[in-house]
């Protein structure tokens, strides 16, 4: 999840200074790390949480952000994932 994290900040990042190419390759492999998480049976109860991520980012950037999401947002709910992933590596 911290991996999932920080490509969505790398997307958001490159969505807000309007590098198209990059946005777009960082919000592809998001998707594709969520995918493989998905596919992972060790995150099977964990399905629609992640699910739901793809949906609301693919809403920020690609619609209309009915979800009113915002860096913010997102820096606050990976966090803890990166806190998590620093404590099994050390």
């Amino acid at each position: 999840m911290a991996n999932i994290g920080a490509e969505v900040g790398r997307t958001i990042s490159w969505k807000e200074k309007g590098n198209e190419k990059m946005w777009k390759n960082a919000l592809y492999r998001t998707i594709e790390l969520i995918n493989l998480t998905v596919a992972d049976p060790e995150n099977l109860t964990s399905i629609k949480e992640i699910l739901r991520i793809k949906e609301v980012l693919g809403d920020q950037i690609l619609g209309e952000n009915i979800y009113k999401s915002t860096r913010e947002d997102w820096d606050k709910y990976f966090l803890p994932f990166n806190f998590a992933a620093r404590n099994v590596l050390q």
